[in-house]
């Protein structure tokens, strides 16, 4: 879930606790899908002995997955309307294209962002608006690299349709990119979830498509950084109710 600040001026803020929240604010919590990547090369570095290479190996692979399995604490707007990013990365496209098929929401072509994320790119996915989930689709695929156009319809995908209060509808796309071999989603249908919650997440290398209603105000250019959760991709239009 997505975390806020605590207020300043409370007793977790002053003295001791003071200093454990600026440590955790500068240290990301780990992900609990990370903790066995980071167990094992630690229990390696243990069982290292003498062995400096062994010991050293072991620590920095556990650092290493360490970092890549942070997940660190986001605060995301409070505007109406808004559609944050669903992930931390680079914008890949700015586009339109038909949603995933196994979705059965048909061939229109629909405004869409997509993110790429490094292996280096905080890699849990974050819902981008306030709904309830209406679907959620596992597609078999390839495995090229994310960064590619193609990767959107042939690669391994998990697709989720959100659906939010004022009745639009939205589709977030998980897709798994060149050594990505896992693509994790906690979400489930019926779920509520809120903006910035964190709902899944992609192992080593990935893409995230979002899908938007027509008539929706796109903010975000390719090249751009985006931070999940943060960084506002969108601002929806007007909801079916009102047109």
């Amino acid at each position: 879930m997505a975390r806020r600040p605590t207020p300043s001026g409370t007793p977790e803020t002053t003295g001791v606790g003071h200093v454990v929240d600026l440590v955790r604010a500068a240290i990301p919590p780990l992900h609990p899908a990370g903790l066995p990547f980071v167990a094992a090369p630690l229990a390696v570095a243990v069982l290292g002995g003498r062995r400096k290479w062994v010991r050293r190996t072991g620590l920095f692979a556990a650092a290493a997955c360490a970092t890549f399995f942070r997940h660190p604490n986001r605060v995301p707007p409070n505007r109406e309307g808004v559609v944050v990013a669903p992930a931390d990365g680079e914008v890949a496209l700015v586009d339109t294209a038909s949603p995933p098929p196994e979705l059965g929401l048909g061939d229109q072509p629909l405004p869409r962002v997509s993110i790429f994320l490094s292996v280096l790119d905080v890699h849990v996915q974050r819902t981008p608006v306030s709904g309830v989930v209406r679907a959620v689709s596992h597609q078999p695929g390839q495995f090229r690299s994310a960064d590619l156009p193609a990767a959107s319809s042939v690669n391994e995908r998990n697709s989720m349709v959100l659906d939010t209060p004022n009745g639009q509808q939205l589709v977030v796309v998980q897709i798994a990119g060149l050594l990505a071999r896992r693509i994790v989603c906690d979400a489930k249908v019926g779920d509520v979830l809120t903006i910035g919650d964190t709902y899944g997440l992609i192992r080593f290398g990935s893409r995230v498509d979002t899908y938007f209603p027509l008539g929706t105000e796109l903010l975000v250019e390719p090249g751009q950084r985006t931070i999940g959760a943060e960084t506002v991709l969108a601002v929806l239009g007007s909801s079916p109710a009102d047109s």
